[in-house]
């Protein structure tokens, strides 16, 4: 895990380093979950705030929702929505200066290798947009996230537990720049019980441009990254179903 996560740092510092440096940013996120019953369906929902400072310069909410299906412990499959506003900090009374509207339908594949455990989710987005000129342009979006988790005191993610956690997740554009982006993660979490927990963690966000070749001159391909802090807090709804429930996060 030491090894995972001095990796993933030295591929952020790899990122960015080709971009001017930028402050730290904050991101904050409370769900609801409803694990899956008996009848094997859940859901979640979550709001979530950015900042472009630490705890300060908030210019970016979230909004979402869904509902899941269990096909059994290792596969589950989700169709949700959400709304997503992003503001000018420095006048957030003026309105969004976008807002987006989405859907999406995913995969979430799980491994249980004795401590080790794994989540692999397949994203497909359809996305709405209204920009503030009036501008309303349709995009859609393919992800994949493999996340690793391991627990320190137990073998398995129940109360009392305390685990890391460690992401990366890809972002591809069907119509192109075919790579648009890529998110690392890293932190440390603690299952309190049945239904608390919370999850304190870095995430660097880096995204691409495609290098083109116009009227003779060449672009070389452009990414700008960021660094966050990332405050994540989970409430799961109590079920009859007790089986261990791996801490992801919907985002």
């Amino acid at each position: 895990m030491i090894i995972l996560l001095s990796s993933i740092v030295s591929r952020s510092l790899a990122q960015t380093s080709i971009t001017p440096s930028s402050p730290w940013g904050t991101w904050l996120i409370a769900t609801v979950q409803l694990p899956a019953g008996e009848k094997k369906w859940g859901g979640f929902a979550e709001v979530q705030g950015r900042a472009n400072g630490v705890f300060s310069q908030f210019f970016y909410n979230e909004l979402k929702g869904g509902v899941s299906y269990d096909l059994d412990k290792n596969f589950t499959l989700t169709v949700a929505g959400g709304r997503y506003a992003t503001y000018d900090y420095q006048a957030l009374s003026d309105g969004p200066l976008n807002t987006e509207k989405r859907l999406w339908e995913q995969l979430i594949i799980n491994q249980y290798l004795t401590r080790l455990k794994f989540e692999h989710r397949y994203r497909v987005e359809q996305r709405w947009f209204t920009f503030r000129d009036g501008t309303t342009p349709y995009r859609s979006r393919i992800r994949y996230r493999l996340n690793m988790f391991v627990p320190i005191n137990n073998h398995t993610i129940t109360a009392k537990t305390a685990f890391l956690s460690a992401y990366d997740e890809i972002f591809l554009n069907p119509v192109g720049p075919t790579f648009e982006r890529n998110r690392l993660y890293a932190g440390v979490g603690y299952q309190f019980d049945q239904q608390w927990i919370l999850q304190l963690g870095w995430v660097n966000q880096t995204n691409y441009n495609a290098a083109n070749f116009d009227q003779g001159i060449f672009t070389p391909q452009l990414a700008t990254g960021k660094n966050n802090l990332v405050v994540g807090l989970t409430y799961r709804l109590k079920r009859r179903n007790s089986s261990e429930k791996l801490p992801t996060q919907p985002d």
